[in-house]
């Protein structure tokens, strides 16, 4: 990949990582690691996998709270959230990264969050998709480690070498996670498909006026 005009490592309206916040966090995470990209680029997931909890209660549809420098400054949210940062990051760095968008059934999903939804199904869910050694590798940094724990799910790692995306089964061999579409890759996030795809599968939590009251 030619990286001299490479879309996937430019900032974008949501993933500002020339923000400032967003360069000093990377330079936190990299401190003591190597040169290498694939290193690079798991040292920022696992910073933002833990760093940041994840909170599916949290749906933000302003384009303002949607920015990767909003995000780290909120230190929470969910998949989306938590995939943009990511990019944000990798692209600072100048290791390419774009956003993924998917619907996914969740098998473990809080009674909380069901009644809230009236449904098991999750969507939009995201992922980041970054390039490594020629070759787009997903990964999904959503859910923090200590969360995993209380789950009684393992942390999902990522290698740099191959995909990770929810894990599959819990520690019992129970259905955890499971994809049911792929909506493809975006340079920036689609904030109109993205409130399209939530009116649609749950209306319900928008008012008359077409605002989401979640």
């Amino acid at each position: 990949m030619d990286l001299n005009d490479n879309p996937f490592i430019k900032p974008s309206y949501f993933i500002d990582s020339e923000n400032n916040l967003i360069q000093g966090y990377l330079h936190d995470i990299l401190q003591n690691t190597t040169d290498d990209p694939k290193d690079q680029a798991i040292a920022i997931y696992l910073a933002v996998r833990d760093d940041f909890f994840y909170d599916p209660f949290i749906i933000r549809t302003s384009p303002e709270s949607l920015r990767a420098s909003e995000i780290f400054k909120a230190k929470r949210g969910h998949c989306i959230d938590k995939a943009l940062l990511y990019i944000a990051l990798c692209r600072a760095k100048g290791i390419p990264a774009r956003l993924g968008l998917a619907k996914v059934r969740n098998h473990m999903g809080t009674s909380r969050l069901e009644e809230i939804i009236k449904s098991d199904i999750l969507v939009p869910h995201g992922y980041a998709e970054v390039y490594l050694n020629e070759c787009w590798l997903k990964c999904t940094p959503a859910f923090n480690k200590e969360l995993c724990e209380k789950l009684g799910v393992p942390a999902l790692a990522f290698d740099g070498e191959n995909d990770s995306v929810f894990q599959a089964y819990d520690r019992e061999g129970g259905g955890f996670m499971e994809y049911l579409e792929d909506y493809g890759t975006f340079h920036d996030l689609p904030l109109g498909f993205m409130i399209e795809l939530l009116y649609k599968n749950y209306p319900h939590l928008f008012n008359e006026a077409g605002e989401l009251i979640l």
